[in-house]
């Protein structure tokens, strides 16, 4: 028996996400705190106390006051790097304390 309304899986979850840009909006989130871990490396990241987003701030919290530093001078190449790694500009500013 042949379906004549087959959609495939990419089309389904476009319109998903049409539907409901809040859950499109966390999954972008999600993706930028996971490639923060995976492109500031394994010392960033065991450095990270905590990591959130709220109004399109990337709030970070670490523990060194040397890291802090160096985030913070190349906080704009790190913002750009992670909006390009999801593909969509998601965060406008990165506060590090």
């Amino acid at each position: 028996m042949k379906r004549t309304n087959a959609q495939s899986i990419g089309e389904l979850l476009k319109q998903f996400y049409e539907e409901h840009p809040q859950i499109r909006q966390k999954l972008l989130e999600t993706g930028i705190q996971r490639a923060w871990h995976e492109m500031l490396g394994h010392t960033v990241s065991h450095a990270t106390r905590t990591l959130y987003i709220k109004d399109r701030t990337l709030y970070v919290s670490v523990n060194s006051s040397v890291l802090r530093n160096e985030l913070f001078l190349h906080r704009e190449s790190i913002l750009r790097r992670l909006n390009e790694r999801v593909g969509e500009e998601v965060i406008c500013r990165i506060i590090i304390r």
